[in-house]
């Protein structure tokens, strides 16, 4: 905690430029067909005649100088773990409640913002069981386990909101036969406490926070553990439990029954 109010007064962490890393190690046609479409509209692209490279500084992801940044590297980098050690997500399916059952599944995604999401959107949807239940009379309709809304909220937000600056560990999902576990590595920041987390928003890393708004990924208005517990609860699950500390927070969430 020390250290982020120390390093407040250098700005955000994903606004720094990160030493030894270059624009080679960023994804330039992702750059071009992706993210600069999302913050930018088609006819102000067509009539921008300046070069790339300071197209790629007036978004931030590099310096004046050309030397990407922290947001450069999550958002459009090839390996960002290769710099920021924690950047990755690690995704562990247990044939059991406890982490002492089989591991059904087991895999690191080492990709940028939207290679990640693409690879958690076909990951977790093909790890979720849907059932048929009985409605009334004749009526029948198709019940997954877990809402894919609510777990892809989950992630997305695990992902924007972690302490890429001073932990190295990753976002770990671990799915149990009767529930998931999502977990990042830093605590409430700023106006944000365990008592209030529910109500009051801020960002440890804004700049990745509009990054991903614009991408379509997370909502920047505060609404994010509103719509979980609302996809949960019409989905019968109960809902969404939050463990946090000073350093982590924990959401889990219950299977349908």
């Amino acid at each position: 905690m020390l250290t982020e109010r120390r390093s407040a007064l250098d700005g955000p962490f994903d606004g720094r430029s990160v030493p030894g890393s270059m624009v080679d190690d960023l994804d330039l046609r992702l750059f071009r067909s992706t993210y600069l479409p999302s913050v930018v509209p088609a006819d102000a692209i067509e009539e921008d005649g300046r070069p790339e490279e300071l197209k790629l500084a007036c978004v931030r992801m590099t310096d004046l100088a050309g030397t990407p940044t922290v947001l450069g590297l999550l958002v459009l980098g090839l390996d960002p773990s290769a710099f920021i050690p924690g950047a990755y997500v690690q995704f562990v399916r247990y044939d059991g409640t406890g982490p002492e059952a089989p591991i059904a599944d087991d895999q690191e995604i080492r990709r940028n913002i939207v290679d990640i999401a693409g690879r958690l959107d076909a990951l977790l949807r093909g790890h979720i069981h849907t059932r048929v239940v009985e409605v009334d009379g004749f009526r029948e309709r198709q019940q997954p386990d877990y809402p894919f809304a609510a777990l892809r909220e989950v992630c997305m937000n695990a992902i924007m909101h972690r302490n890429y600056e001073t932990s190295h560990a990753p976002v770990r999902i671990l799915w149990f036969t009767d529930r998931i576990e999502v977990t990042n590595l830093g605590g409430p920041y700023g106006q944000v406490r365990p008592d209030n987390f529910d109500r009051v928003c801020d960002y440890r890393n804004p700049s990745l926070a509009a990054a991903m708004k614009s991408l379509g990924y997370v909502n920047r208005f505060g609404r994010g553990i509103g719509r979980i517990q609302a996809a949960l609860r019409e989905n019968g699950n109960p809902d969404a439990e939050f463990l946090i500390d000073d350093v982590s927070w924990s959401v889990i969430l219950r299977r349908a029954t």
